[in-house]
Order: C-alpha cells, then structure tokens, then sequence
C-alpha cells in the first residue's frame, strides 16, 4: 500500500494505530515477568447481569500515559473516551490509579481487558478477566399432562445461567422422600395413581434464589368401590344406602334393583350423587324397598359394581329394668305392718315381768 493509500485511511483507525504504536500493544501481549510493578490491575472481576463493574489500575508519578482496552479495542486513552458504548465511563485518572466503570454489565461484557501504560518510554500491561453471572432462568418445561396409570412419562426442565444452573426434579407428595431426578429429564416407567400429581422443577447456581416452576400430572384409572354396607331401617323411617368409589376421571354412578335401574325423581326415593360418593334415599321405607341393590361406578377407563342390602330392623317394647331384691310400694308396705304384729307379743310380756 503506498502513501495514498494510508491518505485514504479512516482519521480514527489512524489515530488507534498511532496508539497501539506508542504504546507497542500488539493484540495478545502478556505481561512479562521482568516488568515493573507498574502497571498494577485488579485481580479478576465478579458481577451479576445488570450491575456495574468497575476495573482499576494502579499506577504512579512515573507513567506518562494511559490507556484501557476491551481485547483489541480502545476504550479510554487517558481522559477521552474511544468507544462509542455509553455504559463506558471513566471513574478515575490520577497519579496513583487510573479506572473505568462499566454499567448494566451483559453477557458478551464479559472476557479480558487490559490497562496500558508508558513509563520510562517502556509500554508496559496489565490484565484482568471480567467474569458475568447471569441468574438462572427456566426457559423450557413440559405442559400439564393427564395419562393413563401404567404409561411411561418423560418430563423436560431446560435451563439458562451463568455458571450453569443445577436442575433437580421432585415429587410434591407427603410420601416423596428426597429429589426424583438431578437433571434436565425425569423419566417414570409404569407411573401409578400414588405418583400423580405436582412435580417441582428448580434450577439454581447460587447467584440468585432458585427459580422453581410447577408440572401437574395426572393419572387416569378406573374406579374402585372403598365402601358400600349394608343398612337396617325400620319400616316407617328414612334410610340411606352408600356407595363410594374412587376414579379419574370421576365415576359416575348407577343404582339397580334386581334388573331395574333406579333413577332420581321418584316419590318415595332418592339418588343423590357426587364426584365420589353416591346416595340412594329412601324417605318412608316401606316392605317393598327391602332388598339387594346393586351400585354400578363407571368411567372410560371401565366399570365396577357392589352389592348392598336393606333389611328390615326389628324395634322391641322396652319394659323397666328392677334391680335384683328390689320390691313394689305395696309389698314393702305389708312387710312393715307384719313385723309390727310380731313385734307387739314381745312387748307385752316384757311389761309384765318387768312389773
């Protein structure tokens, strides 16, 4: 390239060229162990994405010039600024220490930087790494999921930070013990009801509080009957026949006497059901209604059935209850007068002797 060609150079590379000319900083330049101990720049920098770093360099009454670079990039070459990054501020340009701060710190912030200095016509550098760390954030997670008990399930819990965040999976469950899974997957074979339910992902790297998002899943099974008695009613009375079963999704319920369905509406009888629990209501019970029932609880997932009966509870007149040797009123008025008569011939002939 001849002389015009450097004419037609931009006026700032010429100006970065003559820099790195006075100050013999060729990109990649370590600090040689024969240096002086000037200049003098911070251990390596810590900071949390969004707060400020700030970078110093010690130096003294000997040095001449100064300058801080990103890699190959000028920042500050004493007092004026070089780059065009508004976060790049200069904090300090004495004698004894030359600094730059750099606000709301990003990730591609991070990586070396070097202070330049020229004392005694000898250029000498000094570096130092700027570490970021970036709060970790769950960026990807499996949706509810509802699925049939015996299935296979795989849930996934991608996570972002710096350094990079630890994920765990756990069961929310009063029987969980300890975390199911220390990693992005969570793989269950042949889940069962007892398994269903919250699962916790949380991702931490101890530069924030874990973040922690939720999973729902559930389990579909067919449905079982816990409990159906038998009941005793006199005729007369109300009486209620119980049928409960467990299912998801909920069983709907069906009651049947010998082959004849029973349904709501009726005068003297009742069906009231719930999600889990199923009442047959007989408001006057009458000979007629004694009998086997039978309770039908079904979903998509298939059906079951119980056998119930209401018989017929006998009622006794109940008659008072007399203690052993206890007497009525009037036996124990008698007695008393027929020991007063036997008493009076005693009596008699004891005044008789005694006068």
């Amino acid at each position: 390239m001849g002389v015009g060609g450097y004419l037609l150079l931009p006026w700032r590379f010429l100006v970065v060229l003559s820099l790195r000319l006075l100050f013999l900083l060729p990109t990649g330049v370590p600090v040689r162990s024969g240096d002086a101990t000037f200049p003098k720049a911070m251990d390596n920098v810590t900071v949390r994405q969004g707060e400020s770093a700030t970078l110093r360099c010690t130096v003294d009454n000997r040095v001449t010039r100064v300058a801080w670079l990103n890699r190959s990039t000028i920042l500050y070459a004493g007092n004026d600024k070089w780059c065009l990054d508004p976060r790049v501020v200069l904090l300090t340009n004495t004698k004894t220490q030359y600094s730059i701060e750099i606000q709301n710190v990003d990730i591609y912030d991070e990586g070396p930087y070097t202070c330049s200095v020229q004392t005694d016509n000898h250029p000498k550098t000094s570096r130092v790494h700027l570490i970021v760390q970036v709060s970790p954030k769950i960026i990807e997670i499996s949706s509810d999921i509802s699925i049939n008990e015996g299935s296979n399930i795989s849930l996934t819990c991608i996570a972002t930070g710096r350094p990079e965040p630890t994920v765990t999976w756990r069961h929310i469950s009063p029987t969980a013990v300890g975390f199911m899974s220390e990693d992005e997957y969570l793989e269950i074979q042949g889940i069962t009801r007892a398994q269903s339910g919250d699962y916790e992902c949380s991702a931490s790297n101890d530069v924030a509080a874990p973040v922690v998002r939720r999973v729902k899943v559930t389990v579909n099974y067919p449905p079982y009957i816990s409990e159906a008695k038998s009941t005793g009613v006199a005729v007369g009375q109300k009486g209620t026949l119980q049928c409960e079963a467990s299912a998801v999704p909920s069983a709907e319920f069906q009651w049947y006497k010998d082959d004849k369905r029973l349904v709501g509406g009726q005068k003297r009888v009742k069906v009231e059901n719930r999600p889990f629990l199923s009442k047959l209501i007989f408001f006057n019970v009458s000979e007629h209604d004694y009998g086997n029932y039978t309770c039908v609880a079904s979903n998509n997932l298939g059906h079951t059935n119980a056998s119930i009966t209401l018989f017929e509870e006998k009622t006794t007149a109940m008659t008072p209850w007399k203690a052993p040797g206890a007497v009525s009123e009037v036996n124990n008025g008698t007695s008393r007068r027929a020991g007063c008569i036997w008493l009076l011939p005693l009596l008699i002939l004891h005044l008789l002797l005694k006068f």
